[in-house]
């Protein structure tokens, strides 16, 4: 042992080590400043971080409706106009379910739960009793539908005018609502959700039927 530390060996094991450690640190200083940076700047990377917690079980909507529904005379001059020049209000609308999602191209949440909202709009896309409005908040329906073309999605893209009463929409983004066949604002979501899962479908078929 004297000879070894004599020579110096222990001494550069240890000098060895400790330059690892901090190689190791420093890799994961980057690593956690690079995720940073990527959810900061890059809307897809923050939504495909976002959809992959919603595979784990996370971001699940909570299946509470209001406890005191809003009517619909409080949104009684707003209208919906769709990509396709239809235009529905909340009066012309009484007698469906209407799910209306508000959204932006460049919010990350918006565009993770959309293959979420996607799978509930084509499990329901043939029932002529429920409506579905995803609403472009940047009221730019061209962009709007080309984003979604792009990704491959089939839901209907709606563009809003009139003013929205603040207790259905405060400029929140993504923000989710569902009206029951009578007008009425039931169920209010603000943030990013799985809209797919069995309980949310299993509300909708309850306001349906």
């Amino acid at each position: 042992m004297q000879q070894f530390l004599k020579q110096g060996v222990i001494p550069k094991i240890h000098t060895v080590a400790a330059s690892k450690k901090k190689i190791v640190s420093n890799a994961l200083t980057i690593g956690l400043l690079a995720l940073a940076l990527g959810l900061f700047v890059f809307p897809e990377f923050k939504a495909m971080v976002i959809r992959g917690l919603m595979k784990a079980g996370l971001f699940q909507p909570r299946i509470t409706p209001l406890k005191t529904a809003a009517s619909v005379s409080a949104a009684s001059s707003v209208q919906f106009v769709t990509a396709t020049g239809e235009t529905h209000t909340p009066e012309s609308l009484k007698g469906k379910v209407v799910f209306i999602n508000f959204w932006a191209t460049w919010c990350p949440p918006c565009i993770a739960e959309m293959p979420a909202i996607n799978a509930l709009y084509t499990s329901f896309k043939n029932n002529p009793d429920i409506v579905f409005l995803l609403v472009d908040a940047d009221q730019n329906l061209p962009k709007a539908t080309s984003f979604i073309k792009e990704k491959q999605f089939e839901f209907p893209v709606s563009s809003v005018s009139g003013p929205v009463p603040a207790s259905w929409y405060n400029g929140t983004l993504p923000t989710t609502l569902v009206l029951d066949k009578t007008g009425n604002l039931v169920y209010q979501h603000e943030g990013a959700a799985d809209f797919s899962n069995k309980k949310f479908r299993a509300f909708l078929n309850g306001l349906i039927h």
